[in-house]
């Protein structure tokens, strides 16, 4: 996830586009053509400093106006080679990766781009350390090697097949050394990179982008630039500048409801579309295993055996979402349906009640849900709220919902006074790994309370040792198992990515995956 950064609720439709594969073009300089194009977004940019935006909407500007070693695809959720020529990890422990530039890398300014700013840029996110920023990400580097101008050599202090993943992610981003201090964020409102756009301007209103005339890569971009508008929130604002044509598409936070009413409207001579692709957000209802009820296995099993997933995506979130059975999503290599096997996937009160009975409970099991629609959105309290009628509904279980605040909300669960609460995520990078090494161990961010040896002390190490990541599946398999057993937290949905756009744009489909990367040289307008 973007570090305390969990997602809001999933809004989307009933329309899709179907989602392609393949790599970029041919390398070269970005190839400018097309007009300008303007988006409306709900999400802030809360920075422009790679070493310290760990958000959607920073993450969003990095991907765009700075490179990495490597980056995902289009369609794909396999690294591939973007600011370097070749990356490989050298011996059979994934404890040392090696990387060799491509020729002819250019910052924005015009300064050559080489392996002293990739030293640079890891070691001062390292460095640096921002509370808000991805430097946890990076926590494995033990040191960095820069042989000539164009070698980097990273040494691991543990094996981590996953590294190519996530310095494919925004906590890759290349600065330009003689632009960053080293040991200070930047604060002039300027951000130096090599990607195919360059940033203008940024305001709390907007931001202007054009394309990056001394881009060297694989991408094209199909416009001639930009411009990003902030609705912060303001799903109504968000519509009616999309009616009236002021923005071009907008990417996430629509309502539902407004995105069905527009998926049939048309503003002048152009019909509004809806534009969906693939996610890998997710939501859990979550256990804190020391609570004397949920801390309760029977309890737990009993609600696994209640909750109407399918409801959920149908009667709260109009279809935007998709059931989930797994904490891995579909999409991403290893993922199983492991609480569907043992629960089901529709209410089986019958079973319920006898996990229940077995265990000498006999009556009504009192429990709250505690809710936070501050950070996940309105739709989290309606979820809530049904997600206690079926359990009432049953006759098991007195269950009501308490809605708090955010800043109290994550304080009362660092101190453990909620035993069933709600938390999303939002990857970093689309691989198992990512679902499931941060929720495990004594210091997992989930603050639950789990803590399986078995997880934390094989599995997981096991899983970060293999380069192939196929050869995780079996391990992979073997801990989803483990949860959907010991349940100290129930995978919930899926969110899906989606994107209202007018006719005349095309292109967003390349940035609806599940790699999360929005790509604007992929956009361009009639």
């Amino acid at each position: 996830m973007r570090r305390n950064q969990w997602l809001a609720a999933p809004l989307g439709a009933a329309t899709a586009a179907a989602l392609l594969s393949g790599c970029g073009s041919t390398d070269g300089p970005a190839a400018e053509g097309g007009k300008g194009v303007v988006m409306g977004i709900s999400d802030k940019v809360k920075s422009i400093d790679p070493a310290s935006g760990y958000d959607p909407g920073s993450w969003l500007l990095f991907n765009n106006v700075f490179q990495s070693l490597l980056s995902f695809p289009k369609g794909g959720t396999t690294p591939e080679p973007d600011a370097a020529q070749s990356c490989n990890f050298e011996g059979a422990d994934s404890k040392v990766y090696k990387c060799t530039l491509r020729a002819g890398l250019k910052f924005s300014n015009g300064n050559a781009l080489t392996s002293k700013d990739v030293k640079f840029s890891f070691e001062r996110t390292l460095k640096i350390n921002d509370a808000n920023g991805p430097a946890v990400m990076l926590s494995s580097i033990a040191g960095i090697d820069t042989p000539d101008d164009k070698s980097v050599v990273f040494r691991l202090k543990t094996s981590d097949a996953t590294f190519p993943s996530k310095i494919a992610s925004g906590a890759g981003s290349i600065v330009d050394h003689s632009e960053y201090p080293a040991d200070k964020l930047r604060t002039d409102g300027k951000a130096i990179g090599s990607g195919v756009y360059k940033l203008d301007s940024i305001n709390e209103k907007s931001a202007n982008f054009s394309v990056n005339s001394s881009y060297s890569g694989k991408a094209k971009a199909k416009n001639t630039g930009v411009t990003l508008k902030f609705f912060n929130e303001d799903q109504a604002a968000l519509k009616r500048v999309l009616e009236s044509g002021e923005v071009d598409f907008a990417f996430r936070g629509l309502a539902a409801k407004d995105i069905a009413s527009l998926s049939s409207t048309k503003t002048g001579d152009h019909k509004v579309e809806v534009v969906q692709g693939t996610g890998a957000e997710v939501e859990h209802l979550v256990f804190n295993m020391n609570d004397p009820v949920a801390g309760k296995l029977p309890i737990r099993k009993a609600i696994a055996y209640l909750v109407d997933r399918e409801a959920l995506v149908k009667d709260v979130y109009d279809g935007t979402a998709t059931s989930l059975y797994s904490i891995v999503p579909a999409g991403i290599g290893s993922h199983n349906t492991a609480f569907f096997d043992r629960y089901g996937g529709s209410p089986q009160p019958k079973k319920a009640e006898a996990v229940l009975r077995a265990a000498g409970i006999k009556d009504k099991v009192k429990i709250t849900l505690y809710s936070t629609p501050s950070r996940y959105g309105p739709s989290t309290d309606q979820e809530f709220q049904l997600i206690a009628k079926q359990l009432n509904e049953s006759g098991l279980f007195d269950a009501d919902v308490k809605s708090i605040e955010f800043a109290q909300y994550e304080k009362d669960i660092q101190d453990g006074k909620y035993g069933v609460y709600v938390k999303g995520w939002v990857p970093d990078y689309p691989d198992a790994d990512n679902f499931t090494q941060p929720f495990f161990g004594p210091d997992n961010v989930l603050r639950n309370n789990y803590d399986n040896k078995e997880i934390s002390g094989s599995i997981i190490p096991s899983t970060s040792a293999k380069s192939d990541r196929t050869a995780a599946t079996t391990d992979y398999n073997r801990l989803q198992d483990i949860v959907a057993d010991e349940i100290p937290i129930l995978p919930l949905w899926q969110g899906k990515q989606y994107a209202v756009t007018r006719q005349n744009v095309t292109g967003l489909q390349w940035s609806l995956d599940a790699s999360t990367v929005f790509r604007f040289w992929e956009i361009s307008k009639g």
